[in-house]
This record gives C-alpha cells, sequence and structure tokens, in this order.
C-alpha cells in the first residue's frame, strides 16, 4: 500500500525543478543547496491528499502543531550553514524530517533531535521508508543538544528559540557553526554563531523569519 505513497514521478521532479529556479531567483545561490533540495522529494512528506502543495515555496502544517518550512527556509538556512561533505551536522527539530533529509544530500554524518514524541516516531519510520538510515534520530529536549555525540561541526536549529542555548554552544568544534533563529514568539531574527575558540564566538544576524517555538529547557516552555 505504501508504494504509490512513495512515487517520484517525472511531474515530481519537474514541479522541484520549477521550485529549485524560483529559490534562485529569490537569492539562493549555493550550488550544493540547490541540488539537494532538487533531489529531495518533498511531497513525500506531505499527507497524500496535500500533495498538490508540495512544491509551492510556503510552509505547512504537518499535526501536532508543528509545519514543514517552506522551501525557501529551508534553502537559506541550509546556505547559511556551510555544511561540508565531512561535516558532522546536528539538527534540532526533525519535525516532517524534510530538513534532514536535505542535509543528508549534503553529508551523511548527521545526527536529528525531536522533542514530540509523535513526530519522532512518525518520521522515523518515513526515513526509513525513503531509505535515509544514515541519520541518527533521537527524541528528547534539542535545546540542550546531544552532548555524547558532541562535538559538531555544524548545529541547525529549526524552531524559534528566545536566545542562544548555551548547551548548543558548548557543543560547537572550534570553527563550528550555529545557525538559530531568535526572538520573541512573532518574529525571529536568523543568527549565526561561528566558534572561534574555547571562549570566543562570533555572532551575524540575518533576515526575519516565523517559526514554530523551540520547547525544552533552554527553549520556550510547554
Amino acid at each position: 500500500m505504501a508504494a504509490p505513497i512513495l512515487q517520484d514521478t517525472y511531474r515530481h521532479q519537474g514541479q522541484r525543478r520549477a521550485l529549485v529556479r524560483e529559490l534562485r531567483q529569490r537569492g539562493i545561490y549555493a550550488e550544493p543547496v540547490l541540488a539537494a533540495l532538487a533531489a529531495v522529494p518533498r511531497h513525500l512528506f506531505f499527507p497524500p491528499a496535500f500533495e498538490a502543495h508540495a512544491y509551492q515555496d510556503k510552509a505547512f502544517p504537518i499535526g501536532e502543531g508543528q509545519t514543514i518550512s517552506q522551501p525557501y527556509t529551508v534553502a537559506y538556512q541550509t546556505q547559511l550553514l556551510g555544511v561540508q561533505p565531512t561535516d558532522h551536522v546536528l539538527e534540532v527539530g526533525t519535525g516532517s524530517g524534510y530538513q534532514c533529509a536535505v542535509l543528508l544530500q549534503l553529508t551523511p554524518h548527521v545526527d536529528s533531535i525531536e522533542f514530540n514524541e509523535v513526530l519522532y516516531g512518525r518520521t522515523r519510520q518515513l526515513l526509513a521508508d525513503l531509505g535515509a538510515e544514515a541519520a541518527t534520530l533521537h527524541r528528547g529536549d534539542g535545546s540542550l543538544g546531544l552532548p555524547d555525540r558532541a562535538p559538531f561541526d555544524c548545529i541547525l536549529v529549526t524552531a524559534g528559540a528566545p536566545g542562544l542555548p548555551p548547551a548548543l554552544l558548548r557543543q560547537l568544534r572550534v570553527g563550528g557553526r550555529l545557525v538559530i533563529p531568535v526572538g520573541d514568539s512573532n518574529t525571529q531574527r536568523m543568527v549565526r554563531v561561528t566558534r572561534e575558540g574555547p571562549e570566543s564566538f562570533i555572532r551575524e544576524e540575518f533576515e526575519d523569519f516565523r517559526f514554530v517555538p523551540l520547547l525544552g529547557a533552554s527553549g520556550w516552555k510547554q
């Protein structure tokens, strides 16, 4: 019964190519990131009844109060992260698994952590069905990171945080990058933090976005 859901047709591939052209026009220039979005069948992360929305550049609800981020946001964050093929990446907020699948196109070394137990179970099965077993998925408080798996070259947070989680900063390798939306519950500024030394960090600020809240000890309380 799952086979029709997991089909990736020429029509889907053409829709992805059109989406990539749109993202390029909006300022996404990193070719590996564009290639990753062209490779990942976003429609497979949607309920079949809503497949028609999959290649529109917009966010979409996935249940449990969460959304699948719009492709531009995924591309923008991934471009800021600057993932290299040997990088060890931590994704905070697995959600639908779409961003995780994009990261796996750039490096096989991906850990992803999800706060919501329902989404964790659903997405773990979906990624397995898609052959994306390279990702190591975890269930827990992403604002605390994964100290047992640290250090990370890149950390990507896919939910809005009230500030920079100290645990995530500590888990960055020297030279590593954290990309995270920071702000209030309405609007967040995209921030990139690069670790220069044991106690030295460079903070850069970029565009404003709207994300679902990061839950946890260093996020918003549930």
